[in-house]
């Protein structure tokens, strides 16, 4: 009984010799193959140019969004006599195409920028001139004005020298965001005191744009701006001076 029993334990235990090997390529520290395959994607220079091509014609083709409620104080939508539109309509339409300008350059610099933290400082700020870009759009759509002509060789010329700055160098690049934010700053200052007294919703936009350009010039400083040539201070407001009057008209 014993040999019988034996032998009918044994045709009821599993086949080892049959069983499947474990795969060493499965171990637990094994990632999947798919894992593998979707590892991020590391963009290269040709790749983040196209993407910066496409930045363009969003600024240049689409309406603007903001992150921010357009500035307002109460009452500010008294009706303007003609004169008093077509004005703010023009000033409007300056600071509209110097924030499509400052896109460019802020998209220029970040793309040639080395330090991580000065790209996204970059980035950050051409996010808050998005929303000055929205509101002086809007702006100009509730006046019943339209947009510079010019814009494209204003957004063009501006990357172009954003890209040239970050090239020689992360506190050349900050020199000319400081610069910048200062003549910005200044030109505010002076359309503000141009606006006609009546359009208080422009001197809104205007005065919230003003404090943003201060505080990314600001921030550019901290992170180590050099002071740029008096020359080259003296070339970038005959440059604004000549974007500013072409865009009074055009």
């Amino acid at each position: 009984m014993q040999e019988r029993r034996g032998s009918v334990q044994k045709r009821a235990a599993p086949d080892q010799s049959r069983a499947p090997l474990p795969d060493a390529r499965c171990g637990s520290r094994q990632q999947p193959l798919y894992n593998k395959r979707m590892n991020r994607r590391k963009f290269s220079f040709a790749d983040r140019l196209i993407g910066e091509i496409d930045k363009a014609i969003k600024v240049l083709g689409a309406p603007a969004k903001s992150s921010r409620e357009v500035p307002f104080v109460a009452g500010d939508l008294p009706g303007l006599a003609p004169d008093q539109a077509a004005r703010s309509v023009r000033l409007m339409r300056v600071n509209h195409a110097g924030e499509v300008a400052a896109q460019a350059l802020y998209q220029g610099q970040a793309l040639t920028a080395r330090n991580p933290q000065i790209v996204a400082a970059m980035q950050n700020a051409a996010a808050e001139e998005t929303d000055h870009l929205a509101w002086c759009e809007r702006r100009l759509a509730e006046l019943g004005g339209r947009t510079s002509v010019l814009n494209p060789l204003w957004y063009a010329g501006s990357y172009a020298i954003g890209a040239m700055a970050g090239a020689f160098g992360d506190r050349v690049s900050l020199g000319f965001v400081a610069e910048t934010e200062k003549q910005v700053e200044s030109h505010l200052h002076e359309h503000l005191g141009r606006l006609p007294e009546a359009d208080a919703r422009s001197r809104a936009i205007l005065t919230q744009m003003q404090h943003d350009e201060i505080a990314h010039g600001a921030k550019a400083s901290s992170l180590g701006a050099v002071t740029l040539p008096a020359a080259l201070q003296s070339a970038m407001r005959l440059s604004s001076r000549l974007m500013t009057r072409s865009s009074f008209w055009l």
